[in-house]
């Protein structure tokens, strides 16, 4: 028993000093190639060996024989661990360097394709990664373009819409200052209009950028969509009865929500200001107010005529205002944006759909407490 003890002792005293020379020899080629590193790990294991079969033999006095017998097996036996482990670390080094060059092509604004070929669970792991990182890095240039479109048109309409105002109040100031307009009170009115569509919009614009800055403050309180429903439908009446459109308020149910009550009728003032410019005389916008699944939808359905499929992604972008409404009093196309940016910071959703002779926009938000 004493025999197998010292046995044990010298092994592991001779592994251990292997051991402590790979684990240096590790440190040093921390920065290298892989390859070195597995090829250090299989010297230490056949060193290890080795270094305990010496230790031992020297303790058990063992014949030269004998111990050149037991060298020469441990010889060959790093030999081919060795070289066993070369292979693998060029290989692993290999799908290494092809997995890097592959994912060289997010710098260059490209898609990651990983490449062909077996590979270690890690690698195969690490793939997926970056495949994932790249198709979301894919959406978010996406976005980006959408979004420096969007803000290119913006200032090309706000430029359109501000110089046509901005022209006429120069012109009828510069008439009424000569007092060469034929109707003074009439010019003063038309001023007085145009600087209120001016005001708002400029208030427009503030809104949304306070949207766009997360700085939208909300004071949520616990109302009926019934009563949201019914005060919209009363400030759009006069514009209505402006455009000869019919407004009608069907199957508006009386669902709690916690809303801001002022940020939310604007929501649906500039959904019906939006539908009742775009609907003809003699043609209806419906409201509608009901449960669902999801929570409550508020929809608004005008007689557009309908939107083409192409720029249905598009109508809440901020500025877009579609081909045909360019020109005053369309408005800066700031409104639809408006909306969905309060919608969202209520936790809901907006939407919009084509329906036979024009299209329903809705508006999704939670029910109260859920």
């Amino acid at each position: 028993m004493n025999d197998i003890l010292v046995m044990a002792l010298f092994a592991f005293l001779g592994a251990a000093a292997a051991g402590l020379l790979g684990a240096g020899a590790l440190r040093l080629l921390r920065r290298r190639s892989l390859t070195a590193s597995v090829a250090v790990v299989a010297a230490v294991a056949v060193g290890a060996m080795l270094a305990g079969t010496l230790a031992v033999a020297w303790a058990m006095f063992l014949s030269p024989h004998d111990l050149s017998v037991v060298t020469t097996v441990v010889a060959m036996a790093a030999v081919v661990s060795l070289a066993t482990a070369l292979l693998l670390g060029r290989w692993v080094v290999a799908r290494s360097r092809a997995l890097t060059l592959a994912a060289r092509s997010f710098g260059d604004g490209g898609d990651f394709a990983a490449p062909e070929g077996p590979a270690t669970a890690e690698l195969s792991a690490l793939s997926r990664e970056l495949a994932a990182t790249s198709r979301k890095l894919a959406e978010s240039r996406d976005r980006e373009r959408a979004l420096e479109t969007s803000r290119r048109e913006l200032v090309a309409w706000i430029s359109h819409d501000l110089r046509t105002p901005l022209a006429g109040l120069r012109a009828m100031s510069e008439a009424l200052e000569d007092g060469v307009a034929a109707d003074p009170n009439r010019y003063l009115r038309q001023i007085r209009t145009e600087v209120e569509r001016l005001n708002g919009m400029v208030g427009d614009l503030f809104e949304l950028s306070r949207i766009h800055a997360g700085a939208l403050a909300l004071s949520p309180s616990r109302v009926s969509v019934y009563d949201l429903v019914g005060d919209a439908l009363a400030g759009a009446d006069p514009l209505a009865r402006e455009h000869g459109v019919r407004l009608v308020g069907n199957r508006i149910e009386q669902v709690p929500v916690e809303v801001d009550g002022k940020e939310m009728s604007r929501v649906l003032g500039n959904l019906l200001v939006n539908a009742i410019r775009r609907t003809p005389a003699d043609g209806t916008v419906a409201v509608a107010a009901e449960r669902s699944d999801v929570g409550v939808v508020l929809s608004v359905t005008d007689g557009c005529g309908g939107i083409p499929e192409e720029d249905l992604p598009r109508v809440f972008d901020t500025g877009w205002r579609g081909t045909h409404a360019r020109t005053p009093p369309a408005g800066a196309g700031l409104g639809l944006a408006i909306v969905r940016g309060i919608v969202e910071a209520h936790r809901g959703m907006a939407a919009v759909h084509n329906v036979p002779g024009g299209c329903r926009f809705e508006v999704t938000l939670p029910m109260a407490g859920a």
